[in-house]
């Protein structure tokens, strides 16, 4: 009696990863399960059995960048604005084809195919309360918590961006660049 084919939790990761850096590479639409199954060394039952089938594998593939990205935050939130903005730009850059997967709209114009609202919202939560708390503390002006900081997201996932989308000169010291940003927003939001 053959044995019965498992689909542990390695396979599904591997699939995840592997997903994400081929559509990174090669866009949604001309990706296909059977590329994704190739690459990740399993067979097109094991998407099938684990996923659902192709959208529910993108949708997964999101979601699993959304959850590891609100897990690097919520460790980092401890150091406040600060080491929740360099954390931000350190998940980036070790996860470049996955942040374009979630935050680079290859995924827009695929039915079906977004995060899962309250996974994405979850990433965010440790920005508002890090936000909140400076502004109880007196640290930051008292605008909306969630207005401060989707302001502040927007200007670090700008520069973290354009770091991975080599918007620059060979010599650009993106270290430097990204400090004076994350100290350019300390003071603007400084009451």
């Amino acid at each position: 009696m053959a044995r019965p084919i498992v689909h542990d939790q390695r396979v599904r990761e591997q699939l995840l990863a592997v997903t994400a850096e081929l559509v990174d590479r090669e866009g949604p639409a001309r990706v296909t399960l059977r590329d994704v199954a190739a690459a990740a060394e399993t067979s097109t039952t094991a998407i099938y059995s684990l996923f659902g089938g192709k959208s529910q594998l993108l949708t997964a593939a999101v979601d699993d960048g959304f959850r590891s990205f609100g897990e690097s935050q919520r460790r980092a939130a401890g150091d406040g604005l600060r080491g929740l903005g360099l954390a931000y730009r350190t998940w980036a850059l070790a996860h470049p084809a996955l942040y374009r997967l979630m935050f680079g709209g290859a995924l827009t114009a695929y039915v079906g195919c977004s995060p899962t609202p309250e996974v994405a919202g979850d990433a965010i939560l440790p920005l508002v309360d890090a936000v909140t708390a400076a502004q109880t503390a007196g640290r930051l002006r008292t605008e909306s918590p969630e207005m401060v900081a989707m302001a502040i997201w927007g200007q670090v996932h700008g520069l973290v961006s354009l770091e991975l989308a080599q918007m620059n000169h060979p010599d650009t010291d993106w270290d430097a660049i990204y400090e004076a940003a994350l100290e350019a927003m300390a003071r603007a939001w400084t009451p």
